[in-house]
């Protein structure tokens, strides 16, 4: 079973126990946190009505902070002397995938 969620301004594919970096996200480590699914694949089941999915919760688990790598930025003018140089290295929250669960289906009754 996997599911297409939504986190941050990205769609992951994630499946149970997969370890993800996904946009910063407010919380301490050991925290939950719940994606909305987009789409669900069980047993070659597809399910991509809004109103099925809707049903669908995928529960994480806030590993900690995470790092991307550098990106150098240099702006360089040919014969004027001009150069600079910059750096970025964008932030991350990496998360466990620990749920993905499905509607909750009502009891018989005796």
């Amino acid at each position: 079973m996997y599911a297409i969620v939504r986190c941050g301004g990205r769609q992951e594919k994630v499946a149970l126990d997969d370890v993800l970096n996904v946009d910063k996200l407010t919380g301490e480590t050991g925290a939950s946190v719940t994606f909305p699914a987009l789409l669900v694949v069980d047993d070659g089941t597809v399910i991509s009505d809004p109103a099925e999915v809707a049903g669908y919760q995928v529960t994480a688990e806030i590993l900690g902070d995470a790092a991307g790598p550098k990106i150098n930025m240099i702006h360089y003018r040919n014969k004027t002397g001009y150069r600079r140089r910059l750096g970025h290295r964008q932030r991350y929250t990496q998360v466990r995938i620990t749920e993905i669960a499905g509607p909750k289906k009502a009891g018989k009754k005796g």
